[in-house]
């Protein structure tokens, strides 16, 4: 189950980011920055505890950022890292972006979830600022990928037709 996270879930989270990061896989997040950015995190859970975590960013006045999207090992291929993304991407809907980004080692899941990979430089400048804290700056060999968000598909049985609810 993907839900928001909240409080009692950033130790967690920490530790999930913390085992990627160790590994040069993701920047790594002091606990205090996921405090502090406890609302833009959503989580998956099963098997009774966090398995997998992603937040959406806002960058700029019409673009997010998915940031430290990761899923527990023994946990990946599953679905559950589409899941998370997914729910980012609902919510940017609903907040009025136009766009949506990520930086990231794997450009082929995202591909998958139809973004397409993009030169950096197109990106805000201020997300350089997280940059400066990665051990690779200035020579970040990650991917950027972008999606362009369109209107959100009506669901199935909603009545997408005028007059029918």
């Amino acid at each position: 189950m993907v839900r928001k996270a909240v409080l009692n879930d950033a130790a967690s989270i920490y530790e999930i980011v913390e085992s990627f990061s160790k590994k040069g896989l993701m920047l790594h997040r002091p606990l205090n920055d996921i405090h502090d950015s406890i609302r833009d995190f959503f989580v998956c859970e099963a098997d009774g505890g966090i398995i997998g975590a992603a937040a959406l960013h806002i960058s700029s006045e019409d673009m997010g950022e998915i940031r430290s999207l990761a899923v527990r090992e023994g946990h990946t291929r599953k679905g559950f890292g589409t899941k998370l993304v997914t729910a980012c991407l609902d919510e940017a809907r609903g907040l009025g972006l136009k766009k949506v980004f990520a930086l990231t080692y794997k450009p082929g899941f995202f591909q998958k979830l139809n973004f397409r990979i993009v030169n950096k430089e197109v990106l805000p400048h201020k997300i350089w600022g997280d940059c400066i804290r990665c051990i690779k700056f200035p020579n970040c060999d990650e991917n950027a990928v972008l999606i362009e968000l369109g209107e959100r598909p009506p669901k199935p049985g909603t009545g997408d037709k005028k007059g029918e609810n």
